[in-house]
């Protein structure tokens, strides 16, 4: 990679978007006419899936990793969780991720899972233990 330079890439035969809330919809206008959403460009949609108490396990463990690595950085936002006990940052992790994170899975994230062609569910271990394919 060279500074300050890059490749422009026009039409590229594969280009994944990646977010949490990609599949979204919005709500339709008062007049009811259509308006594209980005997922309606999309050719093919994989929504990856695990069980609550694995995404929120999952969530805690990369807290208690970042309170080692980035949150030391002290111009960081979360410098402030840095310093925190392993009990400490368990519960506010915990916290965290019942009045933000599960909240969002619920009201933005779960509604879209059916929209997907593809729908894996992963495990604790992070395998793929279950694959749904909506008829193409």
């Amino acid at each position: 990679m060279v500074p300050n330079q890059w490749i422009e890439i026009d039409r590229p035969d594969i280009l994944i978007v990646e977010g949490l809330n990609v599949l979204q919809t919005g709500r339709l206008p008062r007049d009811g006419k259509a308006i594209p959403f980005v997922s309606d460009f999309f050719d093919f949609s994989v929504y990856l899936d695990a069980d609550e108490t694995v995404l929120k396990d999952w969530y805690v463990d990369r807290f208690l990793t970042l309170r080692g690595t980035a949150f030391r950085d002290p111009k960081s936002y979360f410098h402030r969780y840095s310093q925190l006990t392993d009990a400490e940052a368990v519960t506010t992790a915990t916290a965290i991720w019942t009045s933000i994170n599960l909240v969002n899975l619920h009201e933005n994230i779960l509604p879209t899972r059916q929209r997907a062609d593809l729908i894996l569910q992963k495990s604790e271990s992070h395998r793929v233990e279950e694959v749904a394919l909506r008829k193409l």
